[in-house]
Protein backbone atom coordinates (compact mmCIF):
# COMPACT_ATOMS: atom_id res chain seq x y z
CA UNK A 1 0.00 0.00 0.00
CA UNK A 2 1.62 3.24 -1.17
CA UNK A 3 0.59 5.70 1.39
CA UNK A 4 0.98 9.44 0.17
CA UNK A 5 0.55 12.56 2.36
CA UNK A 6 -1.42 15.04 -0.15
CA UNK A 7 -1.07 19.07 1.39
CA UNK A 8 -2.64 21.56 -0.39
CA UNK A 9 -0.91 25.02 0.59
CA UNK A 10 -2.46 27.46 3.13
CA UNK A 11 -6.25 27.56 3.90
CA UNK A 12 -8.63 29.00 6.33
CA UNK A 13 -7.19 33.02 7.37
CA UNK A 14 -4.40 32.11 5.25
CA UNK A 15 -5.07 33.05 1.42
CA UNK A 16 -1.86 32.49 0.58
CA UNK A 17 -0.98 34.47 -2.94
CA UNK A 18 -3.86 36.37 -4.74
CA UNK A 19 -4.34 37.57 -7.93
CA UNK A 20 -6.96 38.12 -10.72
CA UNK A 21 -9.60 37.31 -8.61
CA UNK A 22 -8.14 34.25 -7.45
CA UNK A 23 -6.84 32.95 -4.28
CA UNK A 24 -3.85 30.46 -3.84
CA UNK A 25 -5.94 28.14 -1.07
CA UNK A 26 -8.74 28.23 -3.21
CA UNK A 27 -7.28 27.04 -6.45
CA UNK A 28 -4.28 24.31 -4.51
CA UNK A 29 -7.17 22.90 -2.95
CA UNK A 30 -9.34 22.30 -5.84
CA UNK A 31 -6.01 20.33 -7.32
CA UNK A 32 -5.14 18.34 -4.48
CA UNK A 33 -9.02 17.19 -4.79
CA UNK A 34 -8.40 15.97 -8.25
CA UNK A 35 -4.75 14.39 -7.52
CA UNK A 36 -7.02 12.22 -5.05
CA UNK A 37 -10.17 11.43 -6.89
CA UNK A 38 -7.74 10.41 -9.88
CA UNK A 39 -5.50 7.87 -7.88
CA UNK A 40 -8.38 6.87 -5.97
CA UNK A 41 -10.96 5.83 -9.12
CA UNK A 42 -7.50 4.53 -11.23
CA UNK A 43 -4.65 3.28 -8.83
CA UNK A 44 -4.82 -0.07 -6.73
CA UNK A 45 -3.57 0.24 -3.38
CA UNK A 46 -2.98 3.73 -2.42
CA UNK A 47 -4.28 5.76 0.58
CA UNK A 48 -4.43 9.07 0.63
CA UNK A 49 -4.27 11.44 3.56
CA UNK A 50 -4.78 15.32 3.02
CA UNK A 51 -4.02 17.96 5.56
CA UNK A 52 -7.00 19.31 4.47
CA UNK A 53 -9.99 18.92 2.69
CA UNK A 54 -11.63 22.35 3.15
CA UNK A 55 -10.91 25.79 3.74
CA UNK A 56 -9.58 25.29 7.17
CA UNK A 57 -6.23 26.93 8.79
CA UNK A 58 -3.99 24.21 9.20
CA UNK A 59 -0.33 24.97 10.47
CA UNK A 60 2.84 23.61 9.36
CA UNK A 61 3.97 22.27 12.38
CA UNK A 62 0.23 20.00 12.03
CA UNK A 63 0.90 19.31 8.70
CA UNK A 64 4.65 17.65 8.84
CA UNK A 65 3.47 16.11 12.10
CA UNK A 66 0.79 14.86 11.14
CA UNK A 67 2.41 13.21 8.17
CA UNK A 68 5.46 11.98 10.21
CA UNK A 69 2.79 10.35 12.57
CA UNK A 70 1.01 8.90 9.53
CA UNK A 71 4.13 7.06 8.33
CA UNK A 72 3.35 8.64 5.10
CA UNK A 73 5.82 7.00 2.33
CA UNK A 74 5.53 10.33 0.60
CA UNK A 75 4.93 14.06 0.85
CA UNK A 76 3.43 16.21 -1.83
CA UNK A 77 2.42 19.92 -1.30
CA UNK A 78 1.02 21.86 -3.82
CA UNK A 79 1.01 25.45 -4.34
CA UNK A 80 0.72 28.29 -7.03
CA UNK A 81 2.58 31.32 -7.26
CA UNK A 82 2.94 34.84 -6.81
CA UNK A 83 5.25 37.80 -7.10
CA UNK A 84 4.24 41.14 -8.81
CA UNK A 85 2.60 39.92 -11.78
CA UNK A 86 5.96 39.54 -14.43
CA UNK A 87 7.02 36.31 -13.06
CA UNK A 88 5.12 32.69 -15.03
CA UNK A 89 5.71 29.36 -15.25
CA UNK A 90 6.11 25.92 -12.92
CA UNK A 91 8.65 24.72 -10.71
CA UNK A 92 9.33 22.65 -8.17
CA UNK A 93 11.18 22.15 -4.74
CA UNK A 94 13.16 20.00 -2.56
CA UNK A 95 14.66 20.37 0.72
CA UNK A 96 18.36 21.94 0.35
CA UNK A 97 20.15 19.78 2.27
CA UNK A 98 19.30 17.06 -0.15
CA UNK A 99 22.23 16.16 -2.87
CA UNK A 100 20.92 15.57 -6.89
CA UNK A 101 21.23 11.81 -5.96
CA UNK A 102 19.54 11.58 -3.01
CA UNK A 103 16.17 9.15 -3.32
CA UNK A 104 13.89 12.74 -3.33
CA UNK A 105 15.67 14.33 -5.86
CA UNK A 106 15.56 11.51 -8.08
CA UNK A 107 11.50 11.43 -7.50
CA UNK A 108 11.01 15.10 -7.85
CA UNK A 109 13.28 14.71 -11.35
CA UNK A 110 10.12 12.15 -12.58
CA UNK A 111 7.70 14.28 -11.12
CA UNK A 112 9.28 17.40 -12.85
CA UNK A 113 9.61 15.90 -16.13
CA UNK A 114 5.74 14.16 -15.81
CA UNK A 115 4.10 17.57 -14.41
CA UNK A 116 6.08 19.64 -17.38
CA UNK A 117 5.29 16.75 -19.99
CA UNK A 118 1.17 17.50 -19.08
CA UNK A 119 1.24 21.42 -18.81
CA UNK A 120 1.44 24.39 -20.90
CA UNK A 121 3.56 26.38 -18.46
CA UNK A 122 6.69 28.00 -18.88
CA UNK A 123 9.62 25.49 -17.40
CA UNK A 124 11.13 27.48 -14.26
CA UNK A 125 13.24 24.15 -13.26
CA UNK A 126 13.67 22.41 -10.17
CA UNK A 127 15.09 24.15 -6.74
CA UNK A 128 15.56 23.51 -3.19
CA UNK A 129 14.57 25.31 -0.47
CA UNK A 130 14.68 25.20 3.08
CA UNK A 131 10.67 25.26 3.67
CA UNK A 132 9.33 23.74 6.85
CA UNK A 133 7.00 20.85 4.80
CA UNK A 134 10.51 19.60 3.19
CA UNK A 135 12.44 19.81 6.64
CA UNK A 136 10.47 18.18 9.09
CA UNK A 137 9.02 15.64 7.20
CA UNK A 138 10.28 12.22 7.77
CA UNK A 139 9.51 11.01 4.71
CA UNK A 140 10.72 12.70 0.55
CA UNK A 141 8.81 15.56 0.02
CA UNK A 142 8.23 17.76 -2.75
CA UNK A 143 6.22 20.94 -3.06
CA UNK A 144 5.15 22.29 -6.30
CA UNK A 145 4.66 25.73 -7.80
CA UNK A 146 1.57 25.48 -10.47
CA UNK A 147 1.49 28.64 -12.18
CA UNK A 148 1.47 32.48 -11.07
CA UNK A 149 -2.44 33.82 -9.92
CA UNK A 150 -1.05 36.98 -10.54
CA UNK A 151 0.36 36.77 -13.87
CA UNK A 152 -2.76 37.45 -16.73
CA UNK A 153 -1.03 34.02 -19.07
CA UNK A 154 -0.93 31.74 -16.63
CA UNK A 155 -3.84 33.37 -14.26
CA UNK A 156 -6.44 32.72 -17.42
CA UNK A 157 -5.52 29.32 -17.31
CA UNK A 158 -5.79 28.69 -13.91
CA UNK A 159 -9.42 29.87 -13.98
CA UNK A 160 -9.64 26.50 -16.20
CA UNK A 161 -11.29 23.78 -14.68
CA UNK A 162 -9.92 21.46 -17.30
CA UNK A 163 -6.18 22.85 -16.87
CA UNK A 164 -6.41 22.37 -13.03
CA UNK A 165 -7.64 18.93 -13.90
CA UNK A 166 -4.64 18.87 -16.21
CA UNK A 167 -1.86 19.75 -13.71
CA UNK A 168 -3.75 17.21 -11.29
CA UNK A 169 -3.12 14.75 -14.14
CA UNK A 170 0.39 15.54 -14.56
CA UNK A 171 1.49 14.73 -10.44
CA UNK A 172 -0.42 11.73 -10.76
CA UNK A 173 1.45 10.53 -13.56
CA UNK A 174 4.57 11.02 -11.94
CA UNK A 175 3.41 9.73 -8.32
CA UNK A 176 2.37 6.63 -11.07
CA UNK A 177 5.76 6.25 -12.73
CA UNK A 178 7.75 7.38 -9.36
CA UNK A 179 6.61 4.62 -7.67
CA UNK A 180 4.93 2.19 -9.42
CA UNK A 181 1.66 2.44 -9.02
CA UNK A 182 -0.87 -0.42 -9.87
CA UNK A 183 -3.63 1.11 -12.65
CA UNK A 184 -6.95 -0.60 -11.94
CA UNK A 185 -7.71 -2.61 -15.07
CA UNK A 186 -11.68 -1.43 -15.93
CA UNK A 187 -11.98 -4.05 -18.11
CA UNK A 188 -11.42 -7.24 -16.33
CA UNK A 189 -13.61 -9.50 -15.64
CA UNK A 190 -14.85 -10.76 -12.22
CA UNK A 191 -12.40 -14.11 -11.38
CA UNK A 192 -13.89 -14.46 -8.30
CA UNK A 193 -10.67 -13.78 -6.47
CA UNK A 194 -11.14 -10.43 -4.41
CA UNK A 195 -7.72 -10.51 -3.27
CA UNK A 196 -6.93 -7.57 -5.16
CA UNK A 197 -8.79 -5.06 -4.04
CA UNK A 198 -11.08 -4.64 -7.07
CA UNK A 199 -14.62 -4.14 -6.77
CA UNK A 200 -14.62 -7.10 -8.47
CA UNK A 201 -15.60 -6.60 -11.58
CA UNK A 202 -14.62 -2.97 -12.27
CA UNK A 203 -17.41 -1.60 -11.51
CA UNK A 204 -17.39 2.12 -10.40
CA UNK A 205 -19.38 3.47 -6.76
CA UNK A 206 -19.89 6.96 -6.11
CA UNK A 207 -19.20 7.61 -2.41
CA UNK A 208 -21.67 10.46 -1.08
CA UNK A 209 -21.35 12.29 1.94
CA UNK A 210 -24.57 14.26 3.11
CA UNK A 211 -25.80 14.67 -0.30
CA UNK A 212 -22.55 15.54 -2.40
CA UNK A 213 -20.00 13.07 -4.55
CA UNK A 214 -16.95 12.73 -2.84
CA UNK A 215 -15.53 10.60 -5.20
CA UNK A 216 -16.00 7.90 -7.46
CA UNK A 217 -14.07 4.67 -7.05
CA UNK A 218 -13.17 0.80 -8.68
CA UNK A 219 -11.33 -0.44 -5.95
CA UNK A 220 -12.93 -1.50 -2.91
CA UNK A 221 -10.67 -0.42 -0.84
CA UNK A 222 -10.73 3.46 -1.96
CA UNK A 223 -14.26 3.13 -1.55
CA UNK A 224 -13.44 2.21 2.39
CA UNK A 225 -11.22 4.63 2.58
CA UNK A 226 -13.21 7.38 1.69
CA UNK A 227 -16.16 6.05 4.16
CA UNK A 228 -13.68 5.82 6.69
CA UNK A 229 -12.56 9.51 6.49
CA UNK A 230 -15.93 10.92 6.39
CA UNK A 231 -18.14 8.63 9.12
CA UNK A 232 -17.22 10.54 12.36
CA UNK A 233 -18.18 13.71 10.48
CA UNK A 234 -20.85 12.95 8.37
CA UNK A 235 -24.63 12.43 9.10
CA UNK A 236 -25.19 10.54 5.81
CA UNK A 237 -23.17 8.31 3.43
CA UNK A 238 -24.21 6.58 0.68
CA UNK A 239 -22.65 4.24 -1.61
CA UNK A 240 -23.93 3.84 -4.95
CA UNK A 241 -23.22 1.78 -8.03
CA UNK A 242 -23.35 3.89 -11.44
CA UNK A 243 -24.74 2.86 -14.58
CA UNK A 244 -21.74 3.24 -17.09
Amino acid sequence: MFKLYLDPGHGGSDTGATGNGMTEKDLVLDISLRIRDILESEYADVDIRMSRTDDSDVSLEERSSDANSWGADYFLSVHVNGFDGSAQGYEDYIYEGLSDSSETAQIRDIMHEEIMGAVDLVNRGQKTANFHVLRETAMSAILTENGFVDNTEDAEKLSDPNFLETIARGHVNGLARAFNLEQVDESSEDSGDDSSGDSGNGDLFRVIVDGEQEGAYRVKQNILNSVDRNLDSADEIIIEKVDE
